[in-house]
C-alpha cells in the first residue's frame, strides 16, 4: 500500500470517527432538556424547594455535559490534531 493511500485511509476514517463521536453529543443534550422540563414541574409544585431543586439540576447537568465535552474534544483532535498521521513515517 503506498503512503497516498494509507494517509486517504486514515483521514477517512478520522472523520467518520469525528462524525460518530459527536453523535455523542446528543445524549447529554437530550437529557439535559429533560432534566430542566422535569425541575421546572417540581418547582411549579413546591415552589419552597426551589433552591434545592435548581441547584441539583445544575450539578447534575453539568455532570452529563461533561461527556459532551469529552467527544467534543475527541471530534477535534481527530480532525485536527491527528495523532495517526505521526505512525505513518
Amino acid at each position: 500500500m503506498d503512503m497516498l493511500t494509507a494517509k486517504t485511509i486514515i483521514l477517512a476514517a478520522s472523520a467518520l470517527g469525528a462524525g460518530l463521536a459527536m453523535i455523542a453529543g446528543l445524549g447529554p443534550g437530550i437529557g439535559e432538556g429533560y432534566a430542566a422540563g422535569k425541575a421546572v414541574e417540581s418547582v411549579a409544585r413546591q415552589p419552597e424547594a426551589r433552591g434545592d431543586i435548581i441547584s441539583t439540576m445544575v450539578m447534575g447537568q453539568a455532570i452529563s455535559e461533561s461527556t459532551g465535552i469529552y467527544s467534543l474534544v475527541i471530534a477535534l483532535i481527530l480532525l485536527y490534531a491527528n495523532p495517526f498521521l505521526s505512525k505513518l513515517g
